[in-house]
C-alpha cells in the first residue's frame, strides 16, 4: 500500500483516538429549551468535546496569547501574521487549482510573489493594497466542491468545529503541510508550529471575549455559524451559485 495512504490512515486514527478520549470524559447534557439540530446527531458528545476545548483555551491558549500580546508590539504581531498568511497563499493556490478555479490560483500565486519580493519575505502585505484579493481554501472545501457530502457535524479535540468530510480534510491538510513537516532541526519546527498556533488564536482574541459575554448558547452559535460559513465557502467554488450542499439528515428523527 502507498506510504502516503498509510500515513494518512495513521493520522486519521490519531484524530479518532483523541475523540474517544474526549468521550471518556463524559457527554455533556443538552440545555433545556435548546432545539436539536438534524445536522448534529452527536450533540451530547460534541458538547463534551466543546467543553474540553473551551477549558484548554481558557487555561492554556488564552493566557499564552495574552502574554504574547503583552510582550510583542502590534507591528511585530502583524508581521508574524502576514508571514504565515503568505505561506498559506501557496496552499490556497493549490486548492483553487484542484477546485477548477485557475484565475483564483493565479491571483494567490501572484500574492506570494509580490509579498515575498516586496514585502520582506512576506512580513508586509503589499498584495492586498495592490488589488490582489486574499482567499483561504483547504481540503475540506475542495472535497465539498468535488461533491463529497458534509456528513454530521462533529467537534474535534483541539481542532474545534468540523464535520465528517472536513475531518478527513483536516488530516489531508496536516499531511500536505510540507513546509513545516520537513523543517530541520526539530526544535525549530516545533517552535514555528507553536508560534503558528498562537498567531491563529491571536486573530480572534477579542472576538472570543464578545461571545463569552453574550447571553447565548455558545455551542449552538458556534455550530450554526460554522455550518453556514462552510456552505457559503463551498458554494463559491461551484459553477451554479444556486446549488445546495447535501445536508445530513438523521434517519431516526
Amino acid at each position: 500500500m502507498n506510504l502516503w495512504v498509510l500515513d494518512f490512515q495513521r493520522k486519521l486514527k490519531h484524530l479518532v483516538l483523541l475523540s474517544f478520549v474526549a468521550v471518556l470524559m463524559g457527554c455533556a447534557s443538552i440545555p433545556a429549551g435548546v432545539e436539536r439540530s438534524p445536522q448534529d446527531p452527536w450533540e451530547p458528545f460534541n458538547r463534551s468535546v466543546f467543553s474540553f476545548n473551551e477549558g484548554l483555551d481558557a487555561y492554556v491558549l488564552k493566557p499564552v496569547v495574552a502574554g504574547y500580546r503583552f510582550v510583542l508590539p502590534e507591528f511585530v504581531r502583524e508581521g508574524i501574521y502576514n508571514f504565515f498568511s503568505n505561506y498559506s497563499d501557496l496552499y490556497t493556490a493549490l486548492q483553487n487549482m484542484l477546485q477548477g478555479k485557475p484565475d483564483y490560483a493565479f491571483n494567490d500565486l501572484m500574492r506570494v510573489v509580490v509579498n515575498t519580493t516586496f514585502g520582506l519575505g512576506g512580513l508586509i502585505d503589499m498584495a492586498t493594497p495592490g488589488g490582489l484579493e486574499k482567499h483561504k481554501e483547504d481540503w475540506g472545501q475542495t472535497f465539498g466542491v468535488w461533491g463529497v457530502p458534509a456528513g454530521p457535524y462533529v467537534v474535534l479535540p483541539f481542532f474545534g468545529p468540523s464535520n465528517v468530510r472536513d475531518t478527513f480534510g483536516t488530516v489531508a491538510d496536516l499531511e500536505t503541510d510540507y513546509f513545516f513537516k520537513y523543517i530541520n532541526p526539530v526544535g525549530l519546527r516545533n517552535s514555528l508550529t507553536g508560534l503558528r498556533v498562537i498567531n491563529a488564536r491571536n486573530t480572534y482574541y477579542e472576538a472570543g471575549d464578545l461571545l463569552d459575554g453574550a447571553a447565548i448558547d455558545k455551542y449552538s452559535f458556534v455550530r450554526d455559524a460554522y455550518i453556514q460559513r462552510r456552505q457559503y465557502q463551498i458554494n463559491q467554488g461551484r459553477d451554479d451559485e444556486e446549488s445546495t450542499i447535501p445536508i445530513y439528515q438523521n434517519p431516526y428523527e
